[in-house]
Formats: structure tokens, sequence, C-alpha cells
């Protein structure tokens, strides 16, 4: 019996141990609905303004050096892509950050 209480930590540790990541989680995670809605409309803007430059810029070229093929569509579709390859970019970021926040508290 003796063994088996020294092997496992005192309950007071053990509470205060939680207690301490609670407080480091509500410090840190200052995250709200707000935020995440913000980072909602950051993700979508960095698709969206790529896309829309790149069809102002395709029609622009169309209007003033007509080509065989079409720069608007060509234009469009790389600026989709670029803002597709830039979202992805930061929700990999916001998401290293979460995994490495939620590693440091559990130690």
């Amino acid at each position: 019996m003796k063994d088996n209480q020294q092997q496992q930590p005192p309950l007071s540790h053990e509470v205060g141990v939680k207690e301490k990541r609670m407080m480091r989680a509500r410090r840190k995670d200052k995250r709200s609905v707000w935020w995440g809605l913000g980072m909602f409309g950051l993700v979508g803007w960095s698709v969206v303004v790529p896309a829309l430059l790149g069809a102002w810029l395709g029609h622009w070229l169309d209007k003033n050096h007509p080509a065989t093929h079409s720069w608007t569509l060509t234009l469009l579709i790389t600026g989709l892509a670029l803002g597709c390859f830039n979202a992805w970019f930061w929700v990999q970021k916001e998401n290293k950050e979460i995994d490495k926040d939620l590693n440091n508290n559990d130690k």
C-alpha cells in the first residue's frame, strides 16, 4: 500500500498543476467569437483580393493587348490559386500555434 502512494503524486500537487494549466490557458486564450469571425474574414479576403486583382489586370490586358487566349481567365485562375495558397498558409500557421499552446499547457 505504501508503494502505491509513493508512485502517485499527492492530490494537492495534481490539483495545483491543473489549476496552473487552467490559469495559463485563460491568460493566453483571448480568442472569442469575434476573433474567429476575424480569422474567417482574413482567410476570405486573402483569397478574394488576389483573384479580383488578377481578373482586373487580365481585363486590362485583354482590352489593351489582345491575344489568342484570355488574360482575364488566366490571371483570375492564377490569382485564385495564389489566394488559396495564402489562405492555406494562414490556416497552417494558426494551427501550429494552437498545437504549440496545447503541448506547452500539457507540460
